[in-house]
């Protein structure tokens, strides 16, 4: 893909990309080592919606920068200042999280939240983000080849292909990045991060939020999805087919559930 434009931020150039032609602006991130392709995938399904994305530094087009959740969110803020906010705010996974943490600490800029496969909580480091610590660990200290094949052997790799075989394809697919120093950081980084907000800073929100869960996916679990929507006041919990199982019917779901969403609120 093709950035629409680069955002200038702290001597860097970050990639952002957009699509559709009109509507309430949606800014949409992407998951952890994801990138445009991903938002674009999701937005697909929305028709002339107008979306905006930026690939966080170290992923697609945006160059490596120190890793955290906070920082990332700070780049998405540079992002919707450039915009007509507030604006609806969402992700998939990681993204989720920076909404999350946007939404809490500049509630100006965020009109609604949708939080798509959500890894996270409020607590740092959860226990579903070990598989990716342990793909980075392995990539820091070994060769791409023979992390790889270490990996394939491992009780978590055994564990996934029974149970969550889309995130195992996820994992390996990690090993094929170009940058392995960078893919290394960034897994064992955000693995052991978090959004920075609490449970009361989600009692606490007063935005519509449309929060998608799915089953079969140990690293994105439905439970943190379904805590979400507890503590979110006027959160609405939607559950899309399992994107392992049949991918084509959790992202016209996914479409769909969005579209619904936005004539909503």
């Amino acid at each position: 893909m093709t950035p629409s434009h680069f955002l200038q931020r702290g001597g860097r150039s970050l990639a952002v990309y957009s699509g559709g032609v009109g509507g309430v602006p949606l800014v949409f991130q992407h998951g952890l080592c994801g990138d445009a392709k991903q938002i674009a995938e999701a937005m697909a399904g929305l028709g002339g919606q107008i979306w905006h994305g930026v690939e966080c530094p170290g992923h697609g087009a945006s160059p490596m920068a120190s890793p955290s959740i906070a920082e990332f969110a700070e780049d998405v803020i540079a992002l919707i200042e450039t915009l007509q906010a507030p604006v609806v705010l969402g992700g998939i996974s990681m993204g989720a999280a920076i909404a999350s943490r946007i939404a809490v600490r500049r509630p100006d800029l965020v009109r609604a939240l949708v939080l798509v496969r959500p890894a996270w909580v409020t607590d740092a480091a959860p226990a579903n983000m070990a598989p990716n610590a342990e793909v980075g660990a392995l990539l820091a200290r070994h060769s791409a080849a023979e992390a790889r094949a270490i990996f394939r052997q491992s009780t978590t790799s055994q564990s996934l292909a029974k149970d969550a075989p889309d995130n195992l394809a996820s994992l390996m697919g990690f090993f094929n990045r170009p940058d392995q120093a960078a893919t290394a950081r960034l897994l064992t980084a955000i693995s052991a991060d978090g959004p920075g907000i609490t449970v009361d800073d989600l009692r606490a929100l007063r935005v519509p939020t449309l929060i998608c869960a799915t089953e079969e996916d140990a690293i994105h679990p439905a439970a943190h999805a379904q805590a979400l929507a507890d503590f979110i006041a006027q959160a609405r919990l939607r559950h899309l087919p399992a994107k392992g199982r049949d991918k084509p019917a959790h992202l016209a779901a996914l479409a769909t559930a969005i579209t619904q969403f936005l004539k909503e609120i």
